[in-house]
């Protein structure tokens, strides 16, 4: 079972999964990195350029937060590229001991998910602003279907700065990031029962073979395995 709300506190959702009997689940890139609570560890998903297979054992729980892009790095304090394709122990980024206490305090807290919040939000309130600010202008920028040289006119950065800030703020450069958003969106589309002719052209695709090329690249399966009940 899957459960996700966005939080009150800060730019991120909480969500939370019982695997119950087991088994394996696609996760798809979507430009976030999370924090993650499994059997009483603390651990960072980085931000995923391809699709990968979770295979979880029986009667595992995850309580965790999905940091909207961009916004992550400033809270953990190491740049987005570092983590990318990667799961790493949060021990790793904050030290044994501050993640030791850390996980203490989230086993002993009557709401795994409000503790999780509170930490992420105090965390933010003391981080530098600007990379938020400069990271949800990029995204808005690139959702609107805005191209890179545009994107960096409005950041007043050249392409090649744009791309630099980029992959530390979000793990890779703007052209994989609008297309991991572009996906995001198309797939939203399609999962309201949208043709996929007309997903493609409302989502920014040339056409409808640009978004199969896509999704395959990107997701590893035809769009019609991502809509098909079995990924519910």
């Amino acid at each position: 079972m899957y459960v996700e709300r966005r939080s009150a506190k800060g730019p991120f959702t909480v969500w939370a999964r019982s695997a119950g009997a087991g088994g394996a689940g696609l996760v798809l890139p979507d430009g976030c990195i999370d924090l993650i609570r499994a059997d009483g560890d603390l651990f960072v998903a980085g931000p995923d350029t391809r699709a990968h297979t979770v295979i979880d054992p029986p009667g595992a729980t995850y309580t965790a937060l999905r940091f909207a892009p961009g916004t992550a790095p400033a809270l953990l304090g190491v740049p987005a590229d570092e983590l990318r394709d990667r799961r790493v122990p949060l021990a790793d980024l904050w030290g044994e001991d501050e993640a030791r206490v850390l996980a203490e305090r989230a086993a002993a807290a009557p709401d795994t998910a409000f503790f999780l919040e509170d930490l992420a939000a105090q965390r933010l309130r003391a981080a530098d602003s600007l990379p938020a600010r400069f990271a949800a202008t990029v995204v808005g920028a690139l959702r609107a279907g805005a191209d890179i040289a545009s994107v960096a006119g409005t950041v007043n950065l050249s392409e090649r700065q744009l791309r630099r800030r980029s992959l530390a703020a979000f793990g890779y450069g703007p052209k994989t990031l609008a297309r991991i958003l572009r996906l995001d969106s198309a797939l939203t589309l399609a999962r309201t029962g949208m043709p996929a002719g007309l997903v493609a052209a409302t989502a920014g695709y040339a056409d409808q073979a640009h978004l199969a090329r896509d999704v395959k690249a990107l997701a590893g399966v035809p769009l019609r395995r991502l809509l098909s009940p079995a990924r519910s």
